[in-house]
């Protein structure tokens, strides 16, 4: 096998003298010979050592790493080995990919040529895109509908409930109790006679509860009708407190 005479100058790093030995002895990328490529490199370690040439501690470190890969795949179980020769070639792969590109690029870069800044251009802020009329209004029906999520609700929506208004049930309580002074009875139904609305209603609904509560007022059934009268005492309460 002829013998190597090359000057370590020539090689970037270990990865570069593998590639260079792979290429020089037709060697399979994909399915490296250790063996052969251990004692290639171990002899051109040998002749850079005789040159008293200075040796990287990475090239050293490549030189162990190809024994620890061929000690290991004379094992009888080389798993490991065969793992670590495929690392070893991908990196290889690898590397020879980003010399190529390297060598493509320096073709187009010369320190004597002068780049222009870019100049600035003012944006055209013009919409030229196209397109079809039923998807421009759904577009603005959509835009349209956030938009309305973040107005408030209108006063309308809430006359029902806030703008009711407000019916004293103190106050008709004073009027079931005129209703019913100086012993007068009445059918339960007239006494919501006159009730201009619903709040009405419920409010001297909710006073004749308080004044048979306050047993003040008594409801007694005749003929299957109710009535209501005062309450034994109760007018002198009422009398008394107001």
């Amino acid at each position: 096998m002829e013998q190597i005479s090359y000057k370590l100058e020539v090689f970037e790093g270990p990865l570069d003298l593998l590639l260079h030995l792979i290429e020089k002895n037709k060697l399979n990328i994909y399915d490296i010979q250790i063996s052969e490529l251990l004692e290639q490199y171990m002899e051109h370690i040998s002749i850079m050592q005789e040159q008293n040439l200075d040796i990287a501690g990475e090239f050293l470190s490549m030189a162990s790493r190809l024994v620890q890969i061929k000690s290991a795949m004379l094992l009888p179980k080389y798993d490991d080995g065969e793992k670590m020769r495929e690392e070893l070639s991908g990196e290889l792969i690898e590397y020879r990919k980003c010399r190529k590109m390297a060598e493509m690029l320096i073709k187009n870069i010369s320190f004597d040529s002068y780049c222009r800044e870019p100049l600035k251009i003012k944006a055209d802020m013009k919409y030229k895109r196209v397109h079809e009329a039923n998807y421009l209004t759904a577009a603005y029906m959509l835009a349209v509908g956030r938009g309305k999520e973040k107005i408030p609700p209108s006063k309308d929506l809430f006359e029902g409930i806030v703008q009711r208004r407000v019916v004293s049930v103190s106050s008709k309580i004073i009027g079931v109790m005129r209703k019913l002074w100086n012993g007068k009875s009445m059918k339960y139904e007239r006494v919501f006679d006159g009730a201009a609305d619903k709040s009405e209603l419920v409010a001297i609904f909710l006073a004749v509860l308080e004044l048979i509560k306050g047993k003040r007022v008594e409801i007694e059934e005749i003929d299957g009708e109710f009535e209501l009268k005062m309450a034994v005492g109760g007018g002198k309460r009422w009398k008394k407190e107001n």
